[in-house]
């Protein structure tokens, strides 16, 4: 909870399946060889219960392109603070309930985000080079977009994706997935932001390596994510309590094994610390002065 920044953050919807979203133009591509598939916005309600920002922008960032470190994309299954000068998310923010699960293939279609502004440089699928050395890791990941094909296609937009040890990437960090999906299929909800800290990574070759694409993407030391749960309702905002669980971890993004995610849970005020964010803004003071001092330990 950083108090100097503004808890008043008007949250918006796009209806994109059964689950309410920001308001945005999606644009994805189905496949290698079919056109693109446009969803064009809905206008949204005065106030939604249900966004990928109802519980704050921690970094305050904007549509504005002079905010280029801190640059708002709203990519309706998700919301996504965009650094250019690193060439990746500085973090990811989406909710999560069961009828975003379904039965839509992983659609791999890995591609540059061609909503970033044109002078822009734009990671694109091959960008990474050595494909053994980091995996193309996802902030929102794609098993949570599982409900159609527009929505599981959009978590592929680089725009949503870090150079990620492998072992990081396919063991302690997907089983924290994999957890966070049990939790939604015992009938909770999620409010989840994930996203990146420093500079200088190891992969597979246990070389530390600042960046990748001719300096271009920058990789991260640390990955952190937050994860609010609330049982399955209405009205989520008024619902999150001095007892309502958030789990958060902090991992440095290095090539070792392990599968145990929960040796690396921390108070989301040491995240806090660290990136200086301000997350949960919009949580009335007093519960998070609670919620974001206490380590999960379920």
């Amino acid at each position: 909870m950083k108090k100097n920044l503004s808890l008043s953050l008007i949250a918006f919807t796009l209806i994109l399946s059964s689950c309410e979203k920001d308001p945005a133009q999606v644009s994805v591509t189905a496949g290698i060889n079919t056109p693109p598939i446009v969803v064009s916005p809905v206008a949204p309600p005065t106030f939604a219960t249900d966004s990928t920002l109802l519980l704050g922008n921690p970094s305050n960032a904007t549509s504005n392109t002079a905010d280029f470190s801190n640059y708002l994309l709203r990519e309706g299954y998700y919301s996504v603070s965009y650094n250019r000068d690193a060439g990746r998310p500085n973090w990811v923010s989406w909710h999560t309930q069961s009828t975003d699960y379904g039965s839509v293939p992983r659609q791999n279609d890995f591609r540059a985000n061609q909503e970033l502004p044109s002078d822009w440089y734009r990671a694109e699928a091959f960008s990474f080079g050595n494909v053994y050395e980091f995996d193309k890791g996802h902030m929102c990941p794609s098993a949570d977009r599982t409900s159609s094909i527009v929505a599981n296609s959009s978590t592929f937009l680089m725009t949503n994706i870090i150079a990620q040890a492998p072992n990081n990437n396919q063991q302690r960090w997907a089983m924290l997935e994999d957890y966070c999906r049990t939790l939604v299929q015992a009938g909770n909800e999620l409010y989840i932001i994930c996203g990146t800290y420093g500079e200088g990574g190891k992969g597979n070759s246990n070389t530390l390596t600042n960046t990748l694409d001719n300096g271009r993407i920058s990789v991260p030391a640390k990955l952190w994510k937050i994860i609010v749960v609330l049982e399955d309702g209405a009205n989520d905002l008024t619902r999150v309590k001095n007892t309502s669980r958030v789990i958060s971890v902090m991992m440095d993004n290095v090539n070792t094994t392990g599968t145990d995610w929960k040796s690396y849970r921390v108070s989301v005020d040491e995240i806090e610390g660290q990136t200086d964010y301000d997350f949960l803004s919009r949580v009335s003071p007093t519960i998070q002065s609670v919620v974001e001092a206490r380590v999960d330990n379920l």
